[in-house]
Formats: structure tokens, sequence, C-alpha cells
């Protein structure tokens, strides 16, 4: 059975460029170095994004075989987790056939996304294909409205019953936003209200990426860190680079134990 790692480096994210941070990796070579120093700092999964030659977020199927031959090459049972986000660039169809080509071993889906598709019985078709292919998903919720969907689509049989794997997403991509660690665990119980035996983890932004974090730990959940959401240290320095963003992280933990 399909399992989210514990702590996973998200490096890149869809929106960020050099310009941002000079170590935010953006070609597939950077990519791959960023979650080889990650995995030595204490992450053991990745979630990854690939960039077209001008640096634009594309779900790009050669981009990640690519990526994903490098991983499996390089770090060997390594978690790895594409991801179909849309960005306002992609449809539904285009998400559905990225994975249907790749048939990768794990995906994030943004459920709010995948569900515009208007013919219920595509979506359908494509969970039922993740879950027969071993595609491990893990579904983006943004809010209540996405639990009350997730909810809603367990019930009609649009995501199969069995295992289910999500990820809470404490804010929005906005400049200057911060994430409350107060807001977790109302968040997570909302989630398990409706999905008790969910495999959930949470990412957070702004320099209570960290506190957020380990809260979510401590209510049971697993954490995704990294510069697609947050930048910044506890102390309110910039981060050289992801993996002491990962660093900070484990430390925290083994504080907290």
């Amino acid at each position: 059975m399909h399992k989210l790692p514990r702590i996973m480096v998200a490096p890149n994210g869809a929106r960020l460029t050099k310009a941002d941070h000079p170590a935010l990796p953006v070609t597939i070579a950077e990519t791959v170095a960023a979650a080889l120093a990650a995995r030595a700092a204490g992450a053991d999964g990745l979630h990854a994004h690939v960039r077209d030659a001008n640096g634009a977020h594309v779900l790009d199927a050669g981009l990640y075989r690519e990526l994903l031959a490098e991983m499996a090459a390089q770090a060997p049972g390594f978690y790895v987790q594409i991801t179909t986000e849309a960005v306002g660039r992609y449809t539904p169809s285009e998400q559905r056939a990225l994975i249907e080509t790749i048939v990768p071993p794990a995906a994030s889906i943004g459920l709010r996304e995948i569900d515009e598709e208007p013919d219920r019985a595509l979506t359908r078709r494509f969970f039922a294909f993740c879950a027969e292919a071993g595609v491990h998903v893990q579904h983006i919720l943004y809010d209540q409205a996405d639990i009350e969907r997730l909810a809603a689509r367990r019930a009609d049989g649009t995501i199969p019953a069995g295992p289910l794997a999500a990820i809470l997403v404490l804010g929005r991509y906005t400049t200057g936003q911060v994430s409350d660690p107060a807001d977790v665990a109302p968040f997570s119980a909302a989630l398990k209200a409706v999905e008790p035996e969910v495999d959930w983890s949470l990412c957070a932004f702004g320099p209570t990426e960290t506190l957020c974090l380990v809260e979510a730990s401590r209510l049971g959940g697993k954490m995704r860190v990294g510069f697609e959401n947050n930048r910044v240290n506890a102390n309110g320095t910039i981060a050289v680079d992801n993996s002491e963003r990962v660093r900070e992280l484990c430390a925290a933990l083994e504080r907290a134990i």
C-alpha cells in the first residue's frame, strides 16, 4: 500500500523563478540535485514540477519522464510525486492526459481543478485508471469547500473507495502570505471528519512554515517543506537553499519530541 513520505520537499513549484531566489531549481539537473541535498538533510520524498526552456511551469510528459528516470538512477526507492497543477494554463483533459501518458508512481492533483471537467464520467474513469495502474494520488485541498467536494466525490463514486491521501494547503500563493499554526487543527479535523483514515500532509507559507508543519506532525500528519511555499527561516533569514528548510524542520521536530 502506498503511503505519503513523512517529509516531502517541494523545491520549486510553478510560480517562482531564479529572480526570487538564485538556488531555486529550474532544470532537471538542478531539481535532482536539490532533491538529493534535501534527502541528505532528512526529506524522504520529492514533490516535483518541471519547467520549459524559458523557466515556465509545464505539464510536459517528456520532461517528467526524464526527471523520474534521473531520480530512479540517482536515488532509487526515493518517493517522487509529480504535479498536474493547472496554474490557469491547463485543462482537466490535459491534466488527465499527462498522468495517463506517464503513469507515474505518484501525483498530486488539485481536486477543484480536475473537477472542472463537466463530464463526471471522465473524471471517474480517470481516478479508476490511477487506482488500477498504481498511481498514488494525493488530492490537493485548499479549504472547507474542497473538503466537502472530496466527500461528495467519494459518495458519488468519482473517487473510488479505498485508501486516500490529501494535502492541506494552509494559505494561498499570494505575496506576503503567512500561515497561522492555529489553523492546522481545525483544518485537519474537518478533513478527518469526512475521511477518518486519510493519509494527510500539510504545506504552509511564510516564516511560520516550520511551526505549522510541527503542529501537523503533532496531529498525526505528514509535512511538505521547501521553496514552493516558503523561502524564509523561522528567524526571518532567507534560507540558502531547500535543504536548509528541511534541516530547520527536522531540528524543530527533534525539539518537539
